[in-house]
Order: C-alpha cells, then structure tokens, then sequence
C-alpha cells in the first residue's frame, strides 16, 4: 500500500515538474546571487527620491500627511465657489471646486456629527476648504453641502457632513494625487461617499509612462527582480528583509487575468512557506515604497528592480 502510494506521488510530481518546464524557459536572466532589497534607486531612476505617482511619497519618508515639504497654491484655501461633479477616468464622479480642484474626505474627521481633526501639518498638506461662497452646480445636491466650525474658529465646507479638502500636492484642474494617501484621504464622491476605483482583475495591464506594465488588482505596479531564476529552477533571491520591502505577488486565476500573457502564469511555494505568483514563470513582486495606484517608486531601484511588461519581461532593464 505504501509503495503503491509513493510510486503514485513521485509520477505526480514528476508530471507536474515536465509541465512546468514545458510551458517555462529562460530568457537570459543575470545569474542569481545575493537578495537586494534596494534601498537605494539609482541615479535619474523613476522614484529616487522624486516620485512619479500622485501624492505619494517612498517608503520610510515623510510625516505622514503626503505632502512634505510641498507648498500648497496661493489659492488652496480659497472659496470654493461653484462645486460641480467631475468626472475621473478611474473613480467615476469626484467633487471639484470651481477650479476644477477635487476634493478630500479624511478617514479620522466624523459626519455625524460634523467634525474635522485635520490640524497643523496637516491642514498645510489638505487645505480644509472654506464654507463661504460654496454653492451647488452640476451633479451637486445641495441638501448635502454644509459647513462645520474648525478648533480655530474657521467654518469649513462640508458634503454629506464630511469636511473637504484641498490637497497640495494637485496643482491642475482634474488631478486626483490625494486618492488613498496614507490609506485615510479619498476624494469626495458628490454623494459624500468616498470616490473609488472600479474592481481590477487579478492581473492587468496599464499603459505608462515606461509603456504597457502589469498591476496587481488593487492597481498596484508589479515588479521583477533581476536576480531571481525562471522556472524549472525557479528560485526567488528576495527573501527576509527584502520580502518585507518587496512583497511576493499571491497567486490568482488565469480566468482572473486581463491583457496578461498566460504562458507561465502560475503559482509556486518559496521554501518560505509562502505561495507567490510566476509572470512568464519569472516571481512577481510588488513595492511597499508605491503607496496609491500608479506609484512607480520601484522602477530601476538597485538597478536590479523593474516593472514587468504584459510579456513578463522587466521594462527598461538593461540589456
């Protein structure tokens, strides 16, 4: 009985490796070595210190508010004059003062009742927008606007009874670069809800700056490490310290896939103990430094780091 079962097991797995290995094969990958977590990107590198995605900043960094050292616009804490409901590619109808600006709702401030603990350094991060002047215009009901008495005395917009703001770092008419910051700031939906993305496959794909990359399903930049091995001898070099940097990609569906390349999307157990995806059979990774969708703080880091291309080959490595 037990020989039977281990004969079994072994033509099992011995299946399962020729599977793999058929669908898998090398694409001319530097050899493997030591893990780097990348704590440094180099020179001109997308996300060394600069950041390419709207109101966030790399990990470690900051004061917690998502706009350090950013000057708000002389006209952050102006009326807010005519709102009306924009309209944002990926979170629908957003609400936006009379200069296009959208607006913020903060997770700690409460509607029932009113009231707003966004202060100090963070009330120059997210400018709370004044109450006077506020009027409803299109797509705005205005039962729903309000205002609030901020500690200082200032009356503040409300919408729905949720105070608004500004954000500092959105300088143009339609930029949406507070959504999710800090997991606490999202724009204000024009019912007073927070505005959110729709629901992503698994795996998809998203045109960039660096071209066509993959994002996980909350729309977060997949990357590729340099120093890992493909299938059949698939070997993740991130591990420890840089697994927490970096974190492994959970495996998803095929069917739960858009715009990806299948061959070689499966899943397989780091001797870690944990499950992490395969793009093309190579491991796929997100960054703990990409705070909000279309962060793309990661791209170059350690000149071992890179976006991965719907083929699952890293974008802009070098050759």
């Amino acid at each position: 009985m037990n020989t039977s079962w281990r004969s079994a097991s072994l033509m099992a797995t011995a299946a399962a490796v020729l599977a793999l290995t058929t669908a898998c094969g090398q694409d001319g990958a530097p050899a493997a070595g030591s893990q780097n977590v990348g704590a440094t990107a180099p020179a001109g590198a997308i996300g060394a210190g600069t950041g390419t995605g709207q109101g966030s900043d790399p990990a470690g960094g900051g004061n917690g508010y998502g706009a350090d050292g950013q000057k708000a616009p002389a006209d952050a804490a102006g009326p807010a004059g005519r709102l009306a409901a924009a309209t944002d590619a990926k979170l629908g109808a957003v609400v936006a003062d009379s200069a296009g600006m959208t607006l913020y709702r903060f997770d700690d401030d409460t509607a029932e009742p009113p009231a707003s603990h966004c202060e100090g350094d963070c009330a120059k991060a997210w400018p709370p927008v004044p109450a006077a002047d506020a009027t409803a215009g299109a797509g705005i009901d205005k039962a729903l606007l309000g205002k609030v008495t901020r500690a200082d005395g200032t009356e503040q917009l409300t919408v729905a009874g949720w105070p608004a703001y500004r954000y500092a770092k959105d300088t143009e008419a339609g930029q949406v670069g507070g959504q999710g910051v800090g997991g606490k700031w999202y724009a204000l939906a024009p019912d007073g809800k927070k505005a959110a993305a729709a629901k992503l496959p698994g795996l998809s794909v998203k045109k960039t700056e660096l071209g066509d990359i993959v994002v996980d399903r909350n729309g977060m930049t997949v990357y590729r490490f340099l120093k890992d091995k493909a299938w059949p001898k698939s070997v993740s070099a991130c591990t420890g310290a840089c697994l927490e940097k970096w974190p492994a990609v959970a495996p998803v569906s095929p069917d739960d896939t858009k715009g990806v390349v299948k061959k070689g999307l499966m899943g397989f157990t780091r001797p870690d103990g944990v499950r992490q995806l395969t793009v093309n059979c190579w491991p796929v990774y997100t960054y703990s430094g990409d705070r909000v969708p279309g962060d793309l703080h990661g791209q170059g880091v350690g000149g071992t780091w890179y976006a991965v291309s719907p083929e699952g080959k890293p974008v802009g490595a070098p050759k």
